[in-house]
Order: C-alpha cells, then sequence, then structure tokens
C-alpha cells in the first residue's frame, strides 16, 4: 500500500513539473498600446512632428468638408451652437477660477492653471463667434452707405474661385494674427515692467538720500523732519545700512543689512505687506522667539506646504521624565531679530526662531588688527518681494541695533522718503534739495537709479513693434495678390463699368475701399481677439511656478492707448498695401477688358 502511495506522489510531481515549464514558456501577449508607444519611440522627433502635421492637416480638410456639406444654414446654425457653448464655458469657468485661491508667492497646481486659460479661451472664442455671427449684418449697412461702398462690398462677399477665396482668406487671417501677436506682446511686455516698476518701488524709496563719505551722517533728525514738511511728501525714515556675513550651521552667505525703524518703515516700504511666515511684532519684541507655539509657521517647503515649529523637544523629554519642564533645562538666550528674504533662508537652511550670525567687515582693533565684529541674531521673519536681488541678500534690524552693530553711533546712512505721485518725483526732489541745503547730502529718485534699465525696456518695446509691424507688412502682400487677382477676374465687370460712365477715380476708390475692409476685417479681428485674450488672463491670472520663473503670475498690462496705436498702424499698412492694385484697376481700358468675351 505504501509503494502504491509512493508511485502516486511521485506521478503526481511529475505531472506537475511537466505542466509547470510549460506555462512559464508561454510568450507574453504585447497589447496594442504598448506597440503603438514602441512605435511613437522608434519613429524620432522629426517622425513626429511629420505625424502630427499630418494629422493636423487630415483634420482641417475633414473639417472644410463637412462645413461645405452643411450649407450656408446649416454652417450658421453651428456657429450658434459653438458661440452660446463658449459662453457658456466662459461663465462657469469664469466663476470658477474667480473662486480659486490666490496666494502671494504660490506654487504652481496644473489644473487651476487649467481653469483660468480655459476661461480667457472661451471669452475669446465667445467674441469671435459673436463677431463672425455680426459681420452680415454689418455688410448690409455698409452696402447702403453709396455706390463705391456698395461694389466694394460686394466684391467682398461674392462667391469667388477657389484659389481666389483661399488667397481671400489668407489675407484676413494674416492681419488678424499679426495684430494679435503685436497686442500679446505689447501687453506682456508692459505688464513685465510695470511688476518689474511695482516691486522696485515697493521694496525702495521713491527718493534716497545719502552721503558718499563712509560712516553715515549726523543730524538726521532735523533733516528728517525739514522733508517730512516739504509739499508732496508721504513718509520719511531713516536708514543705517552696511554689509555683512551670515554663517548658520550649514552655510554662509553675503547681505546687505538694513536697520530701519519699525515705526515708520511701512509708510515707506512694503516690507510688512510681503512677510511670508514669523511676524513683524518679533523684531520689536524678539524675547518671543524663544518660546514660539508649537502651532506657529516657520517656513514654506518647495511645494508651498507650511512647515510648523512643533513641540519643544526637552518638553517632550521632560514630560517622560516627569520632571517640570524649567526644572529640565534653562531657557534660550534672546537675540535681537532678523528678517531676511525666502532665498537668503534657503541657502543659510534657516526658518523662523533660528540662530544665525552676522560679521561684520568693520571690527575692532585688537592684539593681532581690525577683527571682524560678530553677533548672534534669531530670524523674526521670512519675506518675499518677488525679486530675486532683494529676496537673496536684504537682513532688516532694528535701527540702534544696526547702528551697534555696525559702529555708526548715532549716526544713519539714509534717508528714505516716499511721495504722493511716483511720476512726479523730479519735482519734489528738487524741493527736497533747496529745503535740505546741505552739501554733504546726495539726492536721489527712483528713476535716476533705475534710469538704464527702464531705458532697455523702453527700447526693446519699440524695436518689439517695428519688427512686429514688418509681420503686417508682410501678411499685406496677400492684400496686394488678392486684389490683383481680383482686377484679373473682373476685368470684364471693370470695362462694363467704365463704358457705362463709371470714372477712373470711382474704379480705383472700389478697390481701395475693398482692400480696406479685407485689412480692417483682419486689424479688427487680430486686436479685438487679443484684448479679450489678453483682459481675461490679466482678470483671471495665469500663475507660474515661482521656483522657475521666480513671478508667481504672468504679468499683463492691457493699456487701450496700445492697442489703439496697433490698430492705427496695421490699418495705415493695410491701406497702403492696396494703392497698386487700384491704381492697375483703374487705367484698365473698356477695350482690353472685353476683348476677349
Amino acid at each position: 500500500m505504501s509503494a502504491l502511495k509512493t508511485l502516486g506522489l511521485g506521478l503526481c510531481v511529475l505531472g506537475a513539473s511537466g505542466m509547470g515549464p510549460s506555462r512559464l514558456a508561454r510568450p507574453k501577449q504585447t497589447t496594442v498600446l504598448e506597440l503603438v508607444v514602441r512605435a511613437w519611440s522608434w519613429i524620432g522627433m522629426g517622425g513626429r512632428i511629420a505625424l502630427v502635421g499630418v494629422g493636423v492637416v487630415l483634420v482641417v480638410c475633414l473639417v472644410v468638408l463637412g462645413l461645405r456639406r452643411l450649407g450656408r444654414g446649416g454652417r450658421r446654425s453651428l456657429l450658434w451652437g459653438l458661440t452660446g457653448l463658449c459662453f457658456v464655458g466662459f461663465a462657469v469657468l469664469g466663476a470658477w477660477a474667480i473662486m480659486l485661491p490666490e496666494r502671494r508667492g504660490s506654487y504652481f497646481v496644473m489644473w487651476h492653471q487649467l481653469v483660468r486659460v480655459g476661461a480667457a479661451l472661451s471669452a475669446t472664442g465667445f467674441v469671435l463667434g459673436s463677431l463672425a455671427l455680426l459681420l452680415p449684418w454689418l455688410f448690409n449697412r455698409f452696402e447702403g452707405v453709396g455706390f463705391v461702398s456698395f461694389l466694394a462690398t460686394r466684391h467682398v462677399r461674392a462667391s469667388k474661385s477657389g484659389f481666389l477665396t483661399v488667397i481671400s482668406f489668407l489675407s484676413i487671417a494674416g492681419v488678424a494674427v499679426s495684430s494679435f501677436a503685436l497686442c500679446a506682446t505689447i501687453s506682456i511686455m508692459g505688464g513685465f515692467g510695470a511688476d518689474l516698476k511695482r516691486k522696485i518701488l515697493g521694496n525702495n524709496s521713491h527718493i534716497k538720500l545719502d552721503t558718499g563719505s563712509v560712516g553715515g551722517f549726523d543730524h538726521w533728525r532735523e533733516a528728517l523732519r525739514v522733508v517730512r514738511r516739504v509739499p508732496g511728501v508721504v513718509a520719511a525714515t531713516p536708514v543705517a545700512g552696511g554689509e555683512a556675513m551670515a554663517s548658520s550651521s550649514t552655510n554662509t552667505a553675503g547681505v546687505l543689512v538694513r536697520g530701519i525703524d519699525p515705526s515708520t518703515i511701512s509708510s515707506v516700504i512694503e516690507l510688512i505687506h510681503n512677510i511670508e511666515v514669523g511676524r513683524f511684532e518679533y523684531l520689536k519684541q524678539p524675547d518671543k522667539l524663544v518660546n514660539l507655539p508649537a502651532e506657529e509657521p516657520i517656513g514654506i517647503g518647495s511645494g508651498g506646504q507650511l512647515y510648523l515649529k512643533g513641540p519643544r523637544s526637552r518638553l517632550l523629554f521632560s514630560e517622560k521624565l516627569g520632571v517640570p519642564e524649567p526644572q529640565f533645562h534653562t531657557l534660550d538666550e534672546v537675540y535681537p531679530g532678523l528678517i531676511i528674504g525666502r532665498e537668503l533662508a534657503k541657502t543659510l537652511h534657516v526658518y523662523v526662531g533660528d540662530e544665525v550670525t552676522l560679521i561684520s567687515p568693520l571690527g575692532d582693533l585688537g592684539p593681532m588688527g581690525v577683527l571682524p565684529r560678530s553677533r548672534q541674531f534669531r530670524i523674526a521673519a521670512v519675506f518675499y518681494s518677488g525679486m530675486y536681488e532683494y529676496d537673496s541678500s536684504q537682513a532688516y534690524m532694528l535701527l540702534d541695533v544696526a547702528q551697534e552693530f555696525l559702529a555708526l553711533e548715532h549716526r544713519v546712512t539714509a534717508i528714505d522718503v516716499r511721495v504722493n505721485n511716483a511720476e512726479a518725483v523730479g519735482e519734489v526732489r528738487g524741493a527736497i534739495v533747496a529745503a535740505i541745503g546741505r552739501k554733504d547730502l546726495t539726492v536721489h529718485d527712483w528713476k535716476e537709479l533705475n534710469k538704464k534699465l527702464f531705458s532697455a525696456l523702453a527700447l526693446e518695446k519699440i524695436a518689439t513693434f517695428i519688427i512686429l509691424s514688418i509681420m503686417i507688412a508682410v501678411a499685406s502682400f496677400c492684400i496686394i495678390c488678392t486684389l490683383l487677382l481680383m482686377v484679373t477676374e473682373k476685368s470684364k465687370e471693370i470695362a462694363i463699368l467704365k463704358a457705362v460712365g463709371a470714372s477712373d477715380q470711382s474704379v480705383l476708390r472700389v478697390f481701395m475701399a475693398e482692400g480696406m475692409i479685407i485689412g480692417a476685417m483682419g486689424t479688427i479681428l487680430g486686436i479685438l481677439t487679443g484684448w479679450v485674450s489678453m483682459l481675461g488672463l490679466e482678470k483671471f491670472g495665469v500663475r507660474l511656478d515661482p521656483e522657475v520663473y521666480y513671478v508667481d503670475r504672468l504679468p499683463i498690462s492691457v493699456v487701450w492707448s496700445d492697442y489703439l496705436l496697433v490698430g492705427v498702424a496695421a490699418f495705415a499698412i493695410t491701406t497702403l498695401a492696396t494703392v497698386y492694385p487700384a491704381l492697375s484697376a483703374s487705367k484698365l481700358r473698356p477695350v482690353e477688358g472685353i476683348r476677349y468675351e
């Protein structure tokens, strides 16, 4: 019996061993998705671009064929539907975008950007659809103005040969795209300039009084009272500045120390508004930094998450050991508070409440020569101004602490002034110079200090306008080709018009009006599209990753005068493009037009 059991067990083992390899050797089936991914990787970048181009062409051809089969009534119904859909999308996405959280210096969230951009694109589509629906009504009104406008509008609306229809469409599209590109570029460049100006004026004073000598200047309180009485001055504050080296437990960095008066600094610069973590009160009351609450935010992570202080480790140990916390450890020493920028905090790897050491190059005289002066500080707050130069180098402390640390005694290095109108700062600057009457002080305004920067921005804006205007000139060549082909196609009609009494000037005005209608359609289409899209992006905001671009949103400035200038330039260029074809049409003799008929 035992032998039979042994034989049966052996057969089972052999059967199992025979079945196992057959199952393992079965080839794995490749899915269709894996084959597509392999083919996409195999064709390379050039093949991918070609494949995408072919797909776009096929989609466009299918759309054109579908629109032609729909007929005029079907196309208009489809246009009504798409316009209504864009309006609904704009209403829904716009309301959603307004409700999205928008914090200064917040970090990039992809789906938030999709909602904001979708709202702006929906508004643009609604405006384009409304304009297309309104176009026949405008043509009907323009036809009733007079003989020239009637013929020009009928030429634009009439059915043409296939190639001429394509050229006419490309003429309008070329002018529209060029006008849109010019409007969008000017708005974005103007936005960057306005954002840069706002940040500079938010982190610096409008007017600065300083001295060229090392060690600051005396009698600054009297000068401060005189400056505050000057008409146009909103506020003024003393500043004690210098250079130092900041050192933490892990890294070092150079800093620009600024001693400030906490009672007046907020009326001159936006330091308090720019604080991300920490509190400005900790600068005036540094003893609170020794025992921060456990729920106090002390830093911000790379993903925007807040770092909290948490419970003290020694307090946890005292609770475990059953020893009262005051008997378990001695209190930390109170150091003066220091407010630093976000990038400087990242460089030093410090958070609110951490200790740093500042080393001044101007120290005391010792046996080995001049020894650098050092002092311990504690981080009171971290600010984010939006400019890397400030966030990576500025360090603010109390005025008396800075005077002692920089060995200035009772002197200051500058007086920062804010005026009521930053653009008219030159007039106030002259009044301050006359009121102070001190030759040892130099008065500078923000325009003088940043003259090269803003001059370069203005020159770049002008150069961009000229270059993109050339794009409109290139697009106007399509208008020339359209009108020349129109003259060739309508030569019989031109000859008949002249035969029945139309003058050369009338024919000239007809074809110039036709070209102007094409140019005006493209110009209005491009400017309206640019205005709506830029206004939507400005309203809803497009957030950018501050870790990459160091701006938390795409700055856009929509100025109506810039758009008016673009419209005038585009219309002037397209009007000039109509002169030669119109002259060719006016010089056509009636006999030549009907010779072969």
